[in-house]
């Protein structure tokens, strides 16, 4: 337990008094550390939460100077200060100036009576925090046991109840796109918008850092769970203390240690969503109630599908097999089967298989119309090459994949998944154009953002925006930040180029320039690249 004034006072071998009538909050201040100074100014010595000791050796007499005295002490922090008495001190009581001017202040001000030395007082403070941190380190390692002995147990449910039974901080377990997993009882289901905030900006960064924040009075904080790769997300609701955040690592190993325990005993499952899919597309031309029923086997029961196609190499597009040195193969083509089972868990149905063909091996998958693939993909194969065919009948996915294949060299040369779907007539109204007229008119119509602070951020968010539509909500999952965020980043551009969204011919203008400054660097009549005018 802390070591509070009124814990001090009662001890009868330190004979401390009050000099004032002390209000009960300030005798509930918790006490530091104690230490002794004679300076006339040792505010700034102080660290917070000391119990100041002094004999007043050079104490000031008058009031006012006293008022400054005690100022100074209240602001270094001190929850306290303690006059020394006794014969041969300069006080055999507490001075009044001192007294009324510490009561002024709401300081606390005590007396130590002759024959108790400061060390006395000293020891008493350092011992009694020692004994703090003892009963924090056992509450902590009785509570690291508790979590142990269930993690024995059957699933993640056991280590939530046990650790809130024994915190009072509520837990859930999130897989990476949000869904929950296992809760105890004082975690909120659903989660607060806030929390859901939290656990897309976590999930977006993987396993490099965590996230907290406090709202309505709650602090939320999240972990990322896994080993190697993103296996889920620890959302905790509550403010742990001293021992609960020191066994929080543990809680996390454990909890990680689970869900890749999870991940290898689904391996069968997603071995036979593999066989399955190469079934369906072994048949050159299935009949369409079969290829049907084989997809609702499994939990597709989209009417259209789609196919995507994703390289499994490096992020320049290098086989799977060309590994770093040192790593191998196997390594790298582990790498894939882990991306590969990363894309089942996220898309409905989980019809995903490794294809070790030429030039390079890639992963091929079969997923409803509807899903936003381009979501997907951005989160769990970001930087891969990929394309994404059109949406067919499930008897002609077969088609699909191979116009998705085909799209693999577009995606790595755009930098960006390549979808079948896409308008021809703006790749042809682009080739036609000078390089130079065209950037020139994305200049014109972008250029306020070049020059705006923040401006890359404006140009990105705007990008996005007119690829999902003028989606907000998978425009806020695609860049990782609240729509909110999203909406006030989409305000100030279009104050500052003076445009209107809901406005078509605007609209049309906005989109052509974005997608100019993404097709490349102007060239040329000698195909040199020419260098961007001033200011961009």
């Amino acid at each position: 337990m802390p070591l509070h004034l009124s814990d001090l006072l009662a001890r009868p071998d330190l004979a401390l008094s009050a000099t004032y009538d002390v209000p009960p909050p300030l005798l509930a201040r918790t006490v530091e550390a104690a230490t002794v100074s004679d300076l006339p100014s040792p505010g700034k010595w102080l660290q917070g939460g000391e119990l100041l000791m002094t004999i007043g050796l050079l104490l000031p007499e008058e009031p006012a100077a006293c008022r400054a005295y005690v100022r100074d002490v209240a602001e270094g922090g001190a929850v306290c200060l303690a006059l020394g008495l006794g014969r041969g001190l300069p006080y055999q009581e507490a001075p009044e100036p001192l007294v009324t001017a510490a009561e002024e202040a709401g300081l606390p001000l005590l007396t130590v009576p002759d024959g108790v030395p400061f060390i006395a007082v000293t020891k008493a403070v350092f011992d009694a925090r020692a004994e703090e941190q003892r009963e924090l380190l056992q509450r902590a390692f009785a509570t690291q046991r508790r979590l142990t002995a269930a993690a024995t147990g059957d699933g993640l449910r056991p280590m939530l109840a046990e650790w809130t039974a024994a915190t009072g901080v509520g837990a859930a377990v999130f897989d990476p796109l949000g869904r929950l997993l296992a809760a105890s009882e004082r975690a909120p289901q659903p989660p607060p918008d806030h929390a859901r905030d939290l656990l897309e900006r976590v999930a977006a960064r993987g396993l490099r850092g965590s996230a907290s924040s406090t709202a309505a009075g709650r602090q939320l904080e999240v972990q990322p769970l896994g080993a190697r790769r993103l296996r889920g997300l620890l959302l905790l609701t509550g403010r742990p203390d001293d021992a609960a955040r020191s066994v929080v690592p543990g809680l996390v190993s454990l909890l990680s240690l689970e869900l890749e325990r999870r991940h290898l005993r689904d391996e069968p499952e997603r071995r036979r969503r593999s066989v399955l899919l190469s079934e369906l597309l072994a048949d050159e031309d299935p009949a369409p109630e079969r290829a049907r029923d084989m997809l609702r086997a499994v939990g597709l029961t989209a009417e259209r599908v789609r196919g995507v196609v994703v390289a499994a190499g490096d992020e320049a597009g290098g086989r799977t097999g060309s590994a770093a040195p040192g790593t191998g193969a196997g390594a790298a083509d582990g790498a894939a089967q882990e991306m590969a089972a990363d894309l089942a868990l996220a898309m409905p149905g989980g019809l995903v298989r490794v294809v070790d063909g030429a030039p390079e091996a890639v992963i091929e998958a079969v997923v409803g119309e509807d899903l936003d693939i381009r979501d997907v993909l951005a989160r769990f194969a970001p930087r891969r090459p990929a394309g994404i065919g059109p949406a067919t009948a499930p008897e002609a996915v077969r088609v699909s994949l191979r116009q998705a294949t085909g799209l693999l060299a577009v995606s790595r040369s755009s930098g960006e998944p390549a979808e079948a779907r896409q308008s021809q007539a703006s790749r042809l109204l682009l080739g036609l154009g000078d390089r130079r007229t065209l950037h020139g008119y994305a200049d014109t119509v972008l250029g306020p953002l070049d020059l705006a602070d923040h401006g890359e951020e404006l140009l990105a968010t705007l990008a996005a925006w007119l690829e999902t539509g003028g989606a907000w909500d998978a425009t806020s999952r695609r860049l990782g930040v609240h729509r909110h965020t999203v909406r006030n980043r989409l305000d100030k551009a279009m104050d500052l180029t003076g445009r209107r969204l809901d406005d078509p011919d605007d609209r049309f203008d906005l989109w052509l320039a974005t997608r100019i400054r993404r097709g490349g660097a102007a060239s040329g009549a000698d195909g040199r690249p020419v260098p961007p005018p001033p200011g961009r």
